[in-house]
């Protein structure tokens, strides 16, 4: 019999030359099972999707409830589906009063792209204003604006009009104009190893945009959700955007992506011309269902004011001498080895032990820590272990 590993290296696409290589065959609560039976901790929750873990019960019942009701039906036609309704208004609840609109699409590029054209179409100006280091997706348009070139190899020309500022340079925030449509940026960086703003430097980009009427989108793919201690980042540094974007976790796991902003900025998509921006799966009401369930858990079980303390509790834990700092914010944490080769090898030595983290696609030294948000202490405590004892074992080789 042919194994899913032969099958997996044949006919899936594959997007780097060396693989993980690990095949789950079941998860549950922080941890995925291999065929034989060995548990992992999952320490990057799916890079912050999974923010009640794995098959948590809450969101298999709203699934199953969903499935028996309906699946797709025409989702951004004139048809009122119940799930799409009460999450729209459980986010706007959520985020405040200022984002009382939600367009849903399938993934967080997507939405990335949606917030983009409603800034040029609500402006009427064409010119995108991102960070380097930043990163916002792979579809055409968000690539043009990631704040990096090594990725974009082999794809130009992309769209006109970008330019890519220092995130923290409060000196670049004068290339902000009054012909700049927006500015997108991540409150806190995440593809750079989780660099946090420093501090007034949100609030500068905020007067800047007021300053020259351009719109302000905050991408809070990775930092939503609780996972900066605040349900959202943008509340943890009292700067509001005028667009955000969601995905990742909206979804509960599910594919899920979003846009929100104010009604009257969001009503330009609809006319002149009207359906000027439309998607076929995009609100999908069992992954709206899903993400409903996930939310209304981490608000009732308060999931994020623990965020904080479980931050805390990781820092004093991963104490191995080879690890230089520990950027971040609650559970965004990049555990920073000053070496792409240590690295390399510990997320190795990690995975051998039980251990599934990752790295970053603009800083190859450092392994991300983005854990379930009800990752208990005692397993906290568990997992920093077997890091560290995986980090010696690297250093050792």
């Amino acid at each position: 019999m042919v194994s899913n590993r032969k099958l997996f290296l044949e006919y899936i696409a594959q997007t780097s030359p060396d693989p993980l290589m690990l095949e789950v065959e079941r998860a549950e609560g922080i941890y995925l099972y291999d065929p034989s039976g060995k548990k992992y901790f999952d320490l990057i929750a799916g890079v912050s999707v999974s923010a009640l873990g794995h098959s948590h019960p809450a969101i298999i019942r709203a699934v199953k409830e969903q499935v028996e009701r309906h699946m797709h039906i025409m989702v951004y036609g004139e048809s009122i589906l119940s799930p799409q309704v009460n999450y729209a208004k459980l986010l706007s609840l959520s985020l405040g009063k200022d984002f009382n609109n939600t367009y849903f699409v399938n993934s967080g590029a997507e939405a990335v792209e949606g917030a983009i054209k409603l800034a040029r179409k609500a402006t009427g100006r064409s010119q995108i204003i991102s960070f380097k280091n930043g990163y916002h997706g792979s579809t055409l348009g968000a690539l043009s604006i990631m704040g990096g070139n090594y990725y974009k190899q082999g794809y130009h020309p992309l769209i006109p009009d970008t330019l890519q500022l220092n995130f923290n340079s409060f000196e670049d925030i004068d290339h902000i104009s009054k012909r700049t449509a927006c500015v997108v940026a991540e409150p806190v960086q995440g593809e750079a190893g989780f660099i946090l703003p420093q501090k007034k430097f949100l609030r500068k980009l905020r007067e800047k945009c007021n300053e020259t009427g351009s719109l302000l989108i905050f991408d809070e793919i990775q930092t939503g959700f609780g996972r900066t201690g605040k349900m959202f980042a943008f509340q943890k540094y009292d700067v509001a955007p005028d667009i955000i974007v969601l995905a990742k976790c909206l979804g509960g796991g599910m594919p899920l992506g979003a846009f929100i902003t104010k009604k009257e900025i969001m009503n330009v998509l609809s006319e002149k011309p009207v359906l000027g921006h439309i998607t076929t799966f995009g609100g999908h009401p069992v992954s709206c269902a899903a993400g409903f369930a996930c939310l209304t858990t981490i608000i009732n079980e308060k999931l994020h004011e623990h965020v904080e303390t479980k931050e805390k509790l990781f820092r004093q834990s991963l104490n191995h001498p080879a690890i230089k700092e520990i950027r971040g914010t609650g559970l965004l944490l990049a555990i920073e080895l000053g070496s792409s080769e240590l690295m390399l090898k510990t997320t190795r030595c990690a995975l051998k032990n039980g251990i599934l983290t990752d790295w970053f696609l603009f800083c190859n030294t450092a392994i991300r820590i983005s854990p379930p948000l009800n990752i208990t202490n005692e397993e906290i405590t568990k997992a920093c272990a077997l890091l560290n004892q995986s980090i010696d074992e690297a250093c050792k080789n």
